[in-house]
């Protein structure tokens, strides 16, 4: 039960918290359209629309700047005292990079209790000590004489804003993060109608795109809004209400004008609370290029891991490069054609997946093959990276039980005599305790050659080898390219827009090869090789744990791909049949997890680096929920260990 009556307290306040808690020094630097830019103690920020008033009376407004750092404090004590304060400033600071000591310069008192609260005389004191010059409380408390009876219009969360004492409005606060991997396309921010705008603000360097992102203190996730105020980068072949989608290419970009509707899929991520903070590099058109000579219309984002100057993977590299970079960025929206996820998470280290085929609508993004194209998410640790699929995947089952068959195929692994061989063969002996279970030796060509449908070739690959290419490339063609031409052509006196030479080549080889008879035969054969794997191969669905198995496998093994190297032009897609291949052409969920990294001879640096070795769990269509659920167990087990952003994973 809190006292009742006030005390004497003194505030003892750490060496570290002493040196957080340091004086203020702000200054407007630039105006910008519906905000302004302030430097608080050497932090850039932006201030947004208004989105309260105070309301004072008796109140020398003249005695302060035109605007001033503000924080809003609110706790349900009824008397509010100095050791409070302190452990409220501490978890502030604690929690929130947003937050800071300059923004003590003003303070916002709310009580969230029953009745009315007392502020201890002491704690304007103790502030002013801090820095402070304003202390405000809300009606209610009690009136003091330390403190300055107000009241806000619109109520506001706790966290740090900006405060203008001649109007009494209040501004949210947006830190501002310069880009220097160059992750990001464009930064935005909400446009408070459903929409968004492109941020209008960038902070000095010599990577001046920044971004903006909001107090982690002003959001607390609930049972309706479960990813409340988790920061998110979009990849940009999503639409978003107010932006322009640019797919990678400048024309592209020129061309449309900002789109009018948030396409379903992102939209369920912010109806559940999620903040979108920018969209983020994408290969042109969502296609697989090699940095850097194939990324002409825009520049290839940077993988930070190792001497960071390997290959991000692609199509979704600027959402993996952000993620591995960018302890500010929590998450990121991709997609996976042919392991545009997947690829990136294996190169940088990633939680990244690759969900069973349909798993959420893909209206409003830009196409490579309909048949074949999901939306996946980066997170750096399993947790976060299973409450955003349970929020994203609804329309799958929540299974709680897991398979006891895990499937291994021996061809598929490096000796467990190598670095990564050794990390890999370490987890699935790992796993197979957790399961309780031992792994089941298989070879997908020799089974499919047993149990193959009738008039199909005895050669899996001869069945699938062009399978793949033939879809994205004649699909992207019609659905895509040939549109985008036709629009270019008619508003350019019938120009033709450039377009990087990876999707030229792709879109070249698929009329060169067959066109839509090609297409349609490619459908047929992915369809005969799903209806095989979900029946006589290693998809069978399962009442009780959803999947009779879990095939794992390796995704990558500390490989590196310089991105100065240079390579033979784009001439065809990718060929041939492969373990990445099978949830692509069966529709299954491929989810891979960071487990390890091994050294290497850069010669970048020219001193030993360290690239990430991970795996890949796949089981039966529509079994996300039941793998993420397995692979977040595993974590809190310790068997697989959240990364970090950076050169390395898992940093001494």
């Amino acid at each position: 039960m809190a006292p009742n009556n006030f005390g004497s307290c003194l505030w003892q306040v750490s060496t570290s918290l002493l040196l957080f808690l340091a004086a203020s020094t702000i200054s407007a630097t630039a105006s910008v359209d519906n905000g302004k830019l302030f430097t608080v103690n050497g932090i850039n920020y932006y201030s947004g629309d208004a989105v309260s008033r105070v309301v004072t009376s008796d109140f020398d407004s003249t005695r302060f700047d035109a605007i001033v750092p503000l924080t809003v404090i609110r706790t349900d004590e009824a008397l509010l005292t100095t050791n409070i304060v302190k452990e409220t400033i501490s978890n502030y600071s604690a929690t929130d990079d947003v937050f800071q000591a300059g923004f003590l310069e003003a303070v916002f008192l709310v009580y969230d209790g029953d009745g009315r609260g007392q502020v201890e005389s002491t704690v304007q004191k103790a502030l002013k000590g801090l820095g402070n010059k304003l202390v405000m409380a809300s009606s209610s408390y009690q009136a003091g004489a330390h403190t300055i009876s107000a009241k806000l219009l619109h109520d506001v969360p706790k966290g740090p804003y900006f405060y203008s004492p001649q109007t009494g409005e209040i501004y949210q606060a947006f830190r501002l993060y310069s880009d220097h991997q160059l992750a990001f396309t464009e930064a935005a921010l909400s446009d408070g109608v459903g929409g968004f705008k492109p941020l209008p603000a960038t902070s000095s360097g010599a990577m001046t795109k920044s971004v903006a992102v909001p107090s982690r203190l002003y959001y607390t996730p609930t049972s309706t809004k479960p990813l409340a105020g988790l920061r998110l980068g979009v990849k940009d072949i999503f639409d978003l209400k107010g932006l322009r989608t640019s797919g990678g290419n400048r024309a592209f970009y020129d061309l449309y004008p900002p789109r009018n509707t948030t396409g379903p899929a992102l939209q369920r991520l912010i109806d559940a609370g999620a903040i979108i903070v920018g969209k983020m590099g994408t290969v042109q058109f969502a296609n697989g290029d090699n940095p850097t000579a194939d990324w002409v219309d825009f520049h290839c984002p940077f993988n930070p891991r190792g001497d960071g100057y390997q290959s991000p993977g692609g199509s979704s590299s600027g959402p993996g490069a952000g993620v591995a970079s960018y302890d500010w960025l929590d998450i990121a929206v991709g997609s996976d054609t042919g392991g545009s996820m997947r690829n990136p998470g294996g190169m940088q280290g990633l939680f990244a997946n690759r969900p069973s085929t349909g798993a959420v609508s893909l209206d409003n993004v830009l196409p490579l093959c309909h048949a074949l194209d999901t939306a996946g998410v980066f997170a750096r640790n399993a947790a976060t990276w299973s409450k955003f699929m349970h929020a994203w995947y609804r329309n799958f089952t929540n299974y709680r039980e897991y398979p006891k068959r895990l499937f291994y195929q021996n061809s598929s692994f490096p000796n467990s005599n190598t670095a990564s061989g050794a990390i890999l063969e370490e987890l699935v002996m790992k796993v197979e305790d957790f399961l309780g279970t031992k792994r089941e030796f298989i070879d997908i060509a020799s089974h499919w050659e047993k149990s193959r449908p009738s008039g199909t070739p005895s050669n899996i690959t001869d069945l699938l080898n062009t399978t793949y290419a033939v879809l994205v490339a004649v699909g992207q063609y019609r659905s895509l390219s040939l549109p985008f031409y036709a629009d270019y052509a008619a508003k350019h006196d019938g120009r033709r827009p450039f377009v990087n030479p990876g999707p030229l080549a792709r879109w070249a080889w698929g009329q060169n090869n067959g066109g839509d008879t090609a297409y349609s035969e490619a459908i047929k054969n992915k369809t005969i090789f799903k209806d095989w794997w979900e029946s006589d191969g290693y998809g069978k669905a399962d009442k009780q744990t959803c999947s009779e198995g879990i095939y794992m496998y390796p995704y990558s093994k500390g490989q590196t791909q310089y991105r100065n190297a240079y390579f033979d032009a784009p001439s065809a897609p990718p060929m041939g049949f492969s373990d990445g291949r099978i949830a692509i052409l069966a529709g299954t969920p491929d989810l891979v997890v960071p487990i390890g990294e091994v050294p290497y001879y850069s010669t970048i640096s020219l001193k030993t680096e360290f690239m990430p070795v991970t795996m890949s769990f796949g089981a039966a269509r529509g079994c996300d929920l039941m793998l993420v659920n397995l692979i977040e167990d595993l974590e809190q087990a310790g068997i697989l260990k959240p990364v970090s952003t950076g050169s390395m994973m898992y940093p001494a």
